[in-house]
């Protein structure tokens, strides 16, 4: 069946079961206190202000349906939350943004972009591997109103298991069903649904659950071994549990799209983590679909070399800059095609009339792919190469 939230359709993918759950109590007061003069979570993000955030309470209900159980995490511009789907008798994710007056238009632009991937074709095989979501709703905070997103809870995202391993890269076996998933979640959203996501990275990549176990395990801890919190004028900042591993761990999903654009229009703008900035972002080539292939060749560094392939560090200003990731990309793949620069708005702020990079000396010597791979051999480091060179390219269109 499906239900209509702020004009959109969403499935609900389980059928309603007889009684709802009746609410959990979560009133054990067993728990640390933590100092008022302590920063904790979200508190220690730069520019944080109390005001924005919902205060979410563990226990409450919410649209009269889904009780807190406990945080999740947090971040800038949200917390999240499982909780008990009352109705449907399932465990859920909430994300709670900070007031809508400070998200802007971004709200809206993400719900557009859920609204167009549930209206897309469902039998696609990469369709499973993009996160859905279930639910949205606004809820009244003390300054204004905050937007919920209700998702199937998943498990940590790639970078957390990345940081399992002591030497922090994916095992060969688990690397190549991530990427299988993930390019077939990404041949569903640009074939299918029309859409760029334009923000891959590690984190934003997570692990299903098929255990349902994780979730009664974490409402019990929370039962009986109530989280530490502090309280500060009357709002109470919880810390996050961890879900514990899974017996069963689900496929990989590609979440957030808080980013994402509509691949029929034509795209300038910047977009992507700095080390994965396709050249025609940096150079402003008309973008489109591509620059999600360009970032995943650079993720893929990230999670078997266990380094990045770019830097991302001008030497002389010690930050972020883009001559600098353009020198980079010289060196490992040549200097770009005259056709290729002749399509930038930025060309000219960057390379001369003869295509040569302005800050040239930044360039250095060419070090190739091959060089660059250090942990594997013969016929599977010719295999691992080649995929990375065919995402790496200079030309979109390649």
């Amino acid at each position: 069946m499906t239900s209509s939230i702020n004009g959109i359709l969403f499935l609900q993918s389980l059928p309603r079961l007889g009684r709802r759950w009746t609410p959990l109590n979560f009133t054990n007061l067993n728990f640390t206190r933590i100092s008022k003069s302590q920063a904790i979570e979200e508190e220690t993000i730069p520019g944080y202000v109390a005001g924005r955030y919902y205060p979410t309470r563990i226990g409450e209900i919410l649209k009269d349906r889904y009780q807190v159980v406990g945080k999740l995490g947090f971040g800038a511009s949200s917390t999240v939350w499982l909780a008990r789907d009352m109705d449907y008798h399932r465990y859920v994710t909430l994300k709670v943004f900070i007031k809508s007056t400070s998200m802007g238009q971004q709200l809206d632009d993400e719900l557009n972009i859920y609204k167009r991937i549930e209206e897309a074709p469902r039998k696609h095989p990469g369709r499973k591997y993009v996160r859905s979501l279930l639910d949205s709703f606004d809820v009244s905070g003390p300054e204004d109103k905050h937007r919920c997103l209700v998702h199937p809870p998943l498990w940590e995202s790639v970078l957390d298991f990345l940081f399992r391993n002591p030497v922090q890269r994916l095992p060969t076996p688990i690397l190549a069903v991530t990427l299988h998933r993930l390019f077939l979640a990404l041949n569903y959203l640009h074939t299918e649904c029309k859409i760029i996501h334009t923000y891959i990275k590690a984190d934003n990549i997570m692990f299903g659950i098929d255990d349902d176990s994780v979730f009664s395990d974490f409402e019990n801890n929370e039962l009986q071994n109530p989280c530490p919190r502090k309280e500060v004028d009357g709002r109470i900042i919880y810390t996050s549990r961890e879900l514990r591993m899974p017996k069963i761990l689900g496929a990989p999903i590609l979440c957030d799209f808080g980013s994402a654009v509509m691949g029929d229009e034509q795209h300038l703008e910047d977009i992507q983590p700095d080390i994965y900035r396709a050249p025609e972002v940096i150079l402003q080539v008309p973008w489109s679909y591509s620059v999600d292939i360009w970032n995943v060749g650079c993720v893929i560094w990230n999670l078997y070399e266990g380094g990045s392939l770019f830097s991302d560090q001008d030497p002389e200003y010690h930050t972020y800059r883009s001559r600098a990731h353009l020198a980079e990309m010289i060196r490992l793949l040549g200097p770009p095609p005259p056709s290729f620069l002749a399509r930038g708005n930025l060309t000219q702020k960057f390379f001369t009339e003869k295509g040569d990079l302005c800050a040239r000396e930044l360039v250095g010597e060419h070090i190739p792919l091959e060089q660059r791979e250090t942990s594997l051999e013969g016929e599977e480091k010719e295999m691992f190469l080649r995929l990375v060179r065919k995402m790496l390219q200079w030309e979109p269109e390649k």
